[in-house]
């Protein structure tokens, strides 16, 4: 008995290699299973070779998988370019159209050439070459073939009866083929029993979606683009049953500037993009720090600069979040680390937008993105809506003809009331110039810096107030590392640690969660009684390492290991670089 295997089904774009990998992955979940997915694909609408690996466990995990134990193949070109990754005693089951061969060098697996399309077509379509591979993995796990039966239907009964039966007949002699072959399972891929508890089945930008729709947004404009589209399309969906809207708009000019018109309304708005997107957003994204708008901006980092590795993993926009606008201006990032907190941070952006006024960035990674995994059922209760100083539907004091609200008035703490469109007594101003407290144009030097100081020092609680800025794991008072992360490398740091905590390195994890403003005094501590300091990120310049020697200090025992080349961090990965960085008191710099 096992309590994990992963399971990688491949081919060519176009193929359904997305939807037999969900009807794997739903049947696993329906059964009790933690899951955790991760989609390798091409940026081409058809073609090009694409994968799934959804990884299977008894307990929770938030990491692709070292090693593969089943390997789904529709070309050869699977085989080639996946099959190392494969366990020794592993299975590859192949369509045995292709005539299969194995990889030279290739540690001893075992294969099995399945005729996946020729039982498929005879049954009526090769499209159900799919399904002939879902018995067929069947049959190695043990599955029984009903078990998908509910699956079939809720996929195909619209279609009508026969169908279903034709797509469980496809299951039923995938399954009976390979049984014949193995003579029964085989007993080294039998799955402990999973705890039968119902879960949600879902990636990070469909939780991001929902915490919008949860937090009150009623409009969204973008335009789509990998891997941020998602969320337009939940929305596009949901968000009419609840009276709200969202617009493809022409381009992420139009979509940012609708975005802040819309909160300017009282309408909480949010739009979503990546970071091409993000780049053309960044003068707008001043304008709403400039006239105090609130806005949420989701961006779903991946690999660049200009159109880079549109379809793969990457961390490399922190920078540009940061210090991207012209000028100086409060903005908030937040940086989510798993589907659950997609869901909850996303509220909190809103809230946080409209207490403090200003433009709130969150951001996840491609991994996060469009990486599915089983999720507990959200806790609504733990959802709250803070709308701050609007005073919608409040009676504004009575006021002269021809004076004005004071819409940027100097408060203590730097947050002024913000009344809508309209509202009686509230007329005002709003500029993108600087402006008085009426939001008049004003060049006066003795205004400015008022304006600045109001605008910069508003979020001067936020670190103090914001839940978790930084999450942590850290049972040592004496650290030999403190590993440190954001997004979806955080599940992989934290497999990492297990690994090297048994090896008896003590070893506390840092999850950033608040990126700016960043959260220095909290951190702080871990970071000066940690005899080593090392930050683990997708980009090639240690934008988040950098970010703690600037807040920090300590630069000396920081160090970084990093992956630019696309794909996420696999646990081994980590696990072996810091053990290369904590062996050398002289080391060298480890980056891949």
């Amino acid at each position: 008995m096992i309590s994990q295997l992963s399971w990688k089904v491949g081919g060519q774009q176009g193929e359904g290699i997305e939807s037999t990998g969900e009807i794997f992955s739903i049947a696993m979940a329906r059964m009790g299973y933690h899951l955790y997915s991760y989609r390798h694909f091409s940026s081409r609408i058809k073609g090009g070779h694409t994968n799934n690996k959804i990884r299977v466990s008894t307990k929770p995990m938030r990491a692709v998988s070292d090693v593969l134990d089943i390997l789904v193949a529709f070309d050869q070109e699977t085989i080639d370019v996946n099959a190392h990754e494969l366990r020794e005693g592993g299975v590859i089951i192949a369509d045995a159209k292709f005539n299969p061969k194995l990889p030279d060098g290739l540690k001893p697996v075992r294969m099995f050439a399945v005729p996946l399309t020729q039982i498929a077509e005879e049954l009526g379509t090769s499209l159900m070459k799919n399904m002939v591979s879902i018995g067929a993995s069947a049959a190695i796990l043990g599955m029984p073939v009903e078990s998908f039966r509910n699956i079939v239907e809720d996929m195909f009964l619209r279609k009508g009866e026969k169908v279903v039966e034709k797509n469980m007949e496809a299951i039923k002699q995938g399954f009976d083929f390979v049984n014949n072959l193995t003579g029964g399972q085989l007993p080294e891929f039998q799955l402990d029993k999973a705890d039968g508890s119902k879960r949600l089945f879902m990636i990070g930008n469909d939780a991001v979606a929902l915490g919008a729709l949860t937090a009150g947004c009623r409009f969204m404009p973008a335009y789509p683009i990998t891997p941020a589209s998602e969320i337009m399309e939940y929305l596009i969906k949901k968000l009419p049953k609840f009276g709200g809207t969202v617009i493809q708009t022409e381009d992420e000019i139009a979509a940012i500037t609708m975005a802040i018109g819309g909160n300017y309304g009282g309408v909480r708005t949010m739009t979503a993009s990546a970071g091409p997107g993000l780049s053309l957003m960044m003068e707008a994204i001043g304008l709403a720090g400039m006239t105090e708008t609130p806005v949420v901006i989701v961006d779903t980092q991946r690999g660049g600069p200009s159109t880079g590795l549109p379809t793969k993993q990457e961390q490399s926009d922190i920078n540009a979040m940061i210090h991207g606008t012209h000028g100086e201006i409060p903005k908030v990032v937040l940086a989510p680390s798993s589907v659950e907190d997609c869901f909850y941070d996303t509220v909190e952006a809103f809230n946080i937008a409209e207490e403090y006024q200003v433009p709130v960035i969150l951001v996840t990674d491609l991994t996060l993105s469009l990486g599915k995994s089983t999720v507990e059922p959200f806790d609504y209760s733990r959802v709250e809506i803070r709308r701050g100083k609007l005073l919608t539907g409040q009676e504004l004091p009575e006021k002269e003809q021809n004076d004005l609200f004071k819409r940027y008035e100097l408060t203590e703490d730097g947050i002024s009331p913000r009344p809508i469109p309209g509202q009686k007594f509230g007329l005002h101003h709003v500029t993108g110039v600087e402006h008085d407290q009426t939001g008049r144009p004003s060049e006066s030097p003795i205004n400015r810096k008022q304006q600045m100081d109001k605008r910069m020092n508003k979020l001067n609680t936020l670190v103090d107030r914001y839940p978790n800025p930084v999450l942590f794991d850290a049972p040592h008072e004496d650290a030999d590392v403190l590993l440190v992360g954001i997004n979806s490398v955080g599940g992989t740091i934290q497999e990492a640690k297990e690994r090297l905590e048994k090896e008896g390195v003590k070893v506390n994890h840092a999850q950033i969660r608040l990126i700016h403003p960043f959260p220095t005094e909290v951190i702080k501590p871990y970071v000066e009684k940690a005899k080593k300091v090392i930050v683990v990120e997708n980009n090639a310049t240690g934008q988040i390492a950098n970010l703690l020697k600037l807040h920090v200090g300590n630069a000396e025992k920081i160090d970084s290991i990093l992956k630019y080349d696309g794909n996420p961090f696999l646990p081994n990965e980590v696990y072996t670089q810091v053990k290369g960085l904590i062996k050398h008191g002289d080391y060298e710099r480890v980056s891949q």
